[in-house]
């Protein structure tokens, strides 16, 4: 029998003490402190702005005293006694703070975005391929319970009844900020397209991801896309007093509109994404997967992220019969454990931990590379039209 794999004796970059938002407090850390992260991703060093609020972060959150504190990118990639690198700050801080890690042939796991632009994506994914480090991006709502189920019923059907080829994917979502012209001053970025942290990328990029997870990539060259700026001068809000404290002209898309075929069904897919909210009582996301004997449709009624809010729900509607029939989808007793916000997170950390092969569990730099060309292209499309007009 195989032995068990080696702990991965885990740095967190970005784990702050004084940030307005963290998504290291709330989706990575109630998952590393849960008995199978201890087990299998202990803590050991933490990397922030200094050491001072590393060892700030270290006190707050009450981690082992024994645990190290860096503020140098430089210093953690030289400690032997790191393995793994996570890294949490904000997206234009992601490529300096892990490529001396990856150089020294570190295991890395960086979040989605990968890095602001796509020319320090193509240095990540060069110094990889030179040093071995294996890189994995966080693009883990691949493995949301919802989308794993969406998948079973393509593959398998429901108790054993098909519903045959795909013909068409229609996706209609609305979100990745709470309110369609304001923002809160930490997302005030989000309106910057140099930071390369915003709505498209991020809301739209994760749910993007998904979509094609399960239903397979687009055929080259048979998409088309539209962006469109709706709503450029956007207010920014300081949570604290709840008031407007400035308007920022944004230079982000607001809308994404794409057609494309699908590479392995030739099925057509319509996918929109407005940021902000939807009509009154119209769900966050409705995600419809048309099949010769049946449709799936998806629906989320309060947001794009598939583990938190309202439930999502899964319905099938057999042609034959015309019948609908509600499909069930669960967490498992020990992801119920931690909150929702973590659970994706843990699940694909574990599958890095045990070194799973790519795609089993977590997504490879190179495949998170190819989906950032793709979304960038868009993007590119829409800034040269707009300076043609």
């Amino acid at each position: 029998m195989a032995s068990a794999p080696t702990p991965l004796r885990t740095a967190l970059i970005g784990l702050s003490s004084s940030a307005t938002t963290s998504w290291a407090s709330a989706a990575h850390l109630p998952g590393l402190l849960s008995p199978i992260g201890r087990e299998k991703l202990p803590i050991t060093a933490l990397l922030n702005s200094s050491v001072k609020a590393a060892q700030s972060a270290i006190a707050t959150y009450q981690l082992s005293p024994e645990t190290k504190a860096y503020g140098s990118p430089e210093d953690l990639a030289n400690d032997p006694d790191v393995d793994l690198v996570i890294c949490n700050t904000r997206v234009d801080k992601h490529f300096a703070t892990i490529l001396p890690s990856v150089k020294k042939g570190k295991d890395v796991f960086v979040e989605w975005p990968i890095a602001a632009n796509l020319e320090d994506v193509e240095t990540l994914v060069r110094e990889a391929g030179k040093s071995g480090s294996r890189v994995a991006v966080g693009l883990q709502r691949r493995w949301a319970p919802p989308a794993v189920k969406l998948r079973e019923i393509i593959k398998a059907g429901v108790d054993g009844k098909k519903l045959g080829k795909i013909l068409s994917v229609d996706v209609r979502a609305y979100g990745g900020t709470n309110d369609r012209d304001i923002v809160p001053e930490g997302l005030a970025y989000f309106l910057d397209r140099k930071v390369g942290g915003n709505v498209v990328v991020i809301g739209n990029g994760h749910l993007f991801d998904t979509v094609l997870s399960v239903v397979g990539d687009l055929e080259p060259g048979a998409v088309s896309s539209k962006l469109q700026l709706q709503r450029p001068d956007v207010r920014v809000r300081d949570p604290s007093t709840n008031e407007i404290i400035k308007t920022v002209q944004s230079d982000v898309p607001d809308l994404v509109s794409l057609h494309g075929t699908l590479k392995h069904s030739s099925a057509t897919l319509s996918y929109l994404f407005r940021r902000g909210q939807p009509f009154p009582g119209t769900p966050a996301l409705t995600w419809t997967i048309n099949f010769e004997h049946g449709e799936i449709r998806l629906v989320s009624p309060s947001g794009l992220n598939l583990e938190l809010g309202e439930p999502v729900t899964i319905h099938v509607h057999w042609f034959d019969s015309d019948e609908v029939e509600e499909v069930k989808w669960e967490w498992n007793a020990e992801q119920t454990a931690i909150p929702p916000s973590a659970r994706n997170v843990i699940n694909t950390l574990v599958a890095f931990a045990d070194r799973k092969a790519p795609g089993d569990g977590w997504v490879s730099l190179e495949d998170a590379a190819n989906r950032a060309r793709l979304i960038e292209g868009f993007l590119a499309e829409w800034e040269k039209s707009r300076k043609d007009a």
